[in-house]
This record gives structure tokens, C-alpha cells and sequence, in this order.
């Protein structure tokens, strides 16, 4: 074999060699793909949240019976709800808003407020199904939470049986579920919605003694309306027009706090709140818990309650605490106290 052809052959020789291990490698990729891919695949439908859906009119005036007075389940300062019941059988809870609110907000977006907000889901707050809207009527259909009454009516305007008394396991319950749902609308709705009025008349009770949020994010029908806000809102609020904001919501939520522990009622002027920041502060925590129950011989629950509620009332809103905080703290507080009950 002559020189030119020793390198001929050579050259093959590499050629062939390179050519074997590409395909080599080529295959057993191939392999190791066909090994690991299953038989069958599975399509998975792309998770998407449920939005409320446009009602006419009509179809709410047939709902509620053209708005009968017996369907009446409760009234409040945005308006009058009525129990509903769909063509599709389902039960709703229809709030129709006061006339004044919808001439003074006539030119705002409705129903694309409305459908941002009945993006939140979750279990401590009651959804937003479907809104309606025409000449002078605003509408909200809602979640029907059957067998409730509100947190205000369990705290102050029962009678005297005792038998509906909230005791002090459903209360830490009750305050670790609002938090909850209140870090939700902050921290994971997007973007994030301020409830803009948190207090015991808008946290509904079910039957099984959970709480559940309900008018969020509605604040901008009555921005600055004293009516039923005094109280359940901090300073920064009427003094400085800052409206509001997730700190406002905080301190809402510190005034409920007070009110569990206490059973009593804050009044215009912050009367509860005057009241029981020295008591906490104090220590005097026997002064200010309620005496209709039966003080535990464990308070560190309360105490620890005391003080979240001390920080969210107390505080400047720049110093404010978090809702993540305060929410971590009382699921800690809840949680701890029903590993001990077992």
C-alpha cells in the first residue's frame, strides 16, 4: 500500500470511527427519551380563575322575587341583600346597592371592579359570583353562606342565651380566619385588594363557627363616608385623606381583636380602643377580658392576642405590623391551642 493510500484509508478509518460514536450517542438519547416518556400523555387544561359573570337585571328582579321584602336577609350601609335563588336552582345572596351610592360613583368602572374582585377565592372570605348593572342599579351577587350571622351580632346584639356565646377557642379561631383571608386579598390576589373597612358587621359566621369576609375591596362606593367607618379606621384616614390602604386594614382588624377579647362594642371615638391600649399595657388583662366567660387558666393565648392587637391599633402606620405577621402570629396561637385541646 503506497503512502497516499495509507492516508486514504486512514482518513475512512476516522471517519467511520467519528460517524460510530455520533451515532451512538444519537441513539441511546433516543433511548433514554422512549424510556422515561410515558405511554399515554395526559393534556392538563391551563388553570384558570373563575370571574364573575354579568347579570341583567331582570334576571335578578325574577331571582329575588322583584325584590321582595321577605327575601330580605340583611341591610347595611352599601345597601340591601336578598336570599336569591338562580334559574339553575343554585341560592345566591343578591346585595343591591343604595340609589345614592350608584349617583355618586355613575361614572365609575363597576363591572370591571367586579370582576377583579371575584378573582379572590378562598375559604375565610365569601366570593363575588356575578354583578348587574343599569340606569340607577348596581347589583352584587354573592356567595349564599346559609345559617349565618355576623361577628357583630355573636359579640353585641344577642340576648342573654348563653347557648350562642362565642367561648374562647371560637374566638382565636375567628381572628386567625380573618387574618387569613385579609393576608390573601393582600399577598396573593394581583393586584392586591384592600378591603377599606374591616370590622365585626362585615365577618360573617357560619355554622361551623368559621370566618368569612365578605363587601372586600368595595371601599371605593363610600371613600370618605364616616358612616359606619369611625372606629374601624386609623387617624391617618380623616386626618390626613390617605384613605384606604392594607395598614388601615391592619388596624380594622386589631379593633376586632379588641372586641373578641372584650366583648364590647368600639364606638365612634375609638372608645374601646382608648380604653384597652392601658389595660395591655398594663398587664391588666383580667380588667379586659370579657366577663361573660369564664377566664382560662392557660391566658397566654389571650395575652399573646392582647398584644397583636396592642401592636395593630397602637402604631403609627408606618410602624404598623403586616397582615403576614399578625396572620402567622394568631395561626400559631389557633393552632397551639387546638393540639392542646386533643
Amino acid at each position: 500500500m503506497s503512502y497516499g493510500e495509507q492516508i486514504g484509508f486512514d482518513s475512512l478509518m476516522a471517519f467511520l470511527s467519528v460517524s460510530l460514536i455520533v451515532l451512538a450517542v444519537v441513539l441511546f438519547f433516543l433511548y433514554k427519551k422512549r424510556h422515561f416518556q410515558p405511554e399515554e400523555t395526559v393534556d392538563i387544561a391551563p388553570i384558570t380563575k373563575l370571574c364573575a359573570c354579568p347579570y341583567s337585571l331582570m334576571d335578578a328582579d325574577a331571582a329575588t322575587d322583584g325584590f321582595n321584602q321577605r327575601r330580605i336577609i340583611g341591610k347595611g350601609r352599601l345597601g340591601t341583600v336578598y336570599a336569591a335563588l338562580l334559574p339553575s336552582g343554585e341560592l345566591v345572596a343578591v346585595k343591591r346597592i343604595h340609589p345614592r351610592l350608584v349617583l355618586s360613583n355613575a361614572g365609575f368602572g363597576f363591572s370591571s371592579t367586579l370582576k377583579w374582585l371575584s378573582l379572590a377565592h378562598h375559604p375565610n372570605l365569601v366570593s363575588i359570583l356575578g354583578f348587574s348593572e343599569a340606569p340607577g342599579e348596581r347589583i352584587i351577587l354573592m356567595e349564599f353562606v346559609g345559617g349565618t350571622m355576623s361577628l357583630d351580632y355573636f359579640l353585641n346584639d344577642q340576648d342573654s342565651d348563653r347557648a350562642t356565646l362565642l367561648d374562647w377557642g371560637q374566638r382565636l379561631k375567628i381572628a386567625a380566619g380573618v387574618a387569613s383571608g385579609v393576608e390573601y386579598l393582600h399577598e396573593v390576589v394581583s393586584p392586591p385588594i384592600v378591603h377599606g373597612c374591616i370590622k365585626p358587621s362585615n365577618v360573617l359566621i357560619d355554622v361551623k363557627r368559621c370566618a368569612r369576609v365578605c363587601d372586600y375591596g368595595l371601599s371605593f362606593l363610600f371613600p370618605f363616608d364616616r358612616r359606619g367607618l369611625e372606629g374601624y379606621v386609623d387617624d391617618e384616614f380623616w386626618v390626613e385623606r390617605r384613605g384606604a390602604s392594607k395598614e388601615c386594614d391592619v388596624y380594622g382588624l386589631g379593633v376586632i381583636l379588641l372586641e373578641l377579647l372584650s366583648g364590647k362594642r368600639n364606638g365612634d371615638g375609638n372608645l374601646l380602643v382608648s380604653w384597652a391600649l392601658p389595660l395591655i399595657r398594663e398587664m391588666k388583662f383580667c380588667e379586659l377580658l370579657d366577663s361573660r366567660l369564664v377566664t382560662p387558666s392557660d391566658v397566654k393565648p389571650l395575652v399573646r392576642l392582647a398584644k397583636v392587637a396592642s401592636a395593630c391599633v397602637g402604631n403609627s402606620r408606618k410602624n404598623r405590623p403586616s397582615i403576614v405577621e399578625v396572620a402567622a402570629i394568631l395561626n400559631n396561637v389557633e393552632m397551639g391551642l387546638s393540639l392542646s385541646a386533643t
